[in-house]
């Protein structure tokens, strides 16, 4: 996979990360709390992968471990709220893997012969 569709299917991972955050609190009576923890860091990490910074990608899939991690205890303690919780495992591990595979494909290249 080229890197600017790797980016680009991140940027839209990363979207659609912040949109279920979006949808999954709307309702939520700290709003504004919701937006600055949930909503904002995958609108910042966007920005900064449209910019083309590695250290997005880095923070992107930092985060997502987090988010994988938030996904599993929502699906496991809150049965009400499993599609949401599946949802942000689902797209924490396409950012995981995203942000992988340059580093897999690095350690795993055939070496040339010196």
């Amino acid at each position: 996979m080229k890197s600017r569709v790797r980016d680009g299917v991140l940027g839209l991972a990363l979207l659609a990360l912040a949109a279920l955050y979006g949808m999954w609190f709307r309702a939520d009576r700290h709003l504004a709390a919701v937006l600055l923890v949930f909503v904002a860091p995958p609108l910042l990490l966007l920005a900064g992968v449209i910019a083309r910074r590695a250290g997005a990608r880095f923070w992107a899939g930092v985060l997502a471990l987090f988010w994988f991690s938030h996904g599993v205890m929502s699906a496991w303690a809150h049965r009400e709220l499993a599609l949401y919780a599946w949802l942000e495992i689902g797209l924490s591990l396409l950012v995981i893997g995203l942000v992988s595979v340059p580093g897999v494909r690095a350690r795993f290249a055939r070496k040339t012969p010196r």
